[in-house]
């Protein structure tokens, strides 16, 4: 199973999604980071499982939330590049 990376912006979105959340209602954030994880082990798991969306960037959703991690199959790892939101400025992350 290959290692899974996020790239640093990636890693911000993810965290100040996971901040916006825990204002939001008690356990909220324990909610979305816990369906994170679950998407990182189905990616992890069965990388080509997930739909392309541009060149290799594939896209995970994540189950309850307007999120998705996008990611790329890289030779030694799985390199997260998105931690996008599905509503917002849709390719913005297209030159990581």
């Amino acid at each position: 199973m290959k290692t899974v990376r996020f790239l640093a912006p990636a890693e911000q979105e993810m965290l100040d999604a996971a901040m916006y959340y825990e204002l939001q209602a008690p356990g909220l954030v324990s909610d979305f980071l816990d369906k994170i994880e679950t998407a990182l082990q189905d990616i992890r798991e069965n990388p080509e499982r997930f739909m392309v969306i541009k060149s290799n960037t594939r896209r995970r959703l994540i189950h309850r939330f307007p999120y998705a991690l996008l990611y790329r199959i890289e030779p030694n790892e799985i390199v997260i590049q998105a931690t996008m939101h599905l509503s917002r400025r849709p390719n913005y992350w297209i030159n990581r």
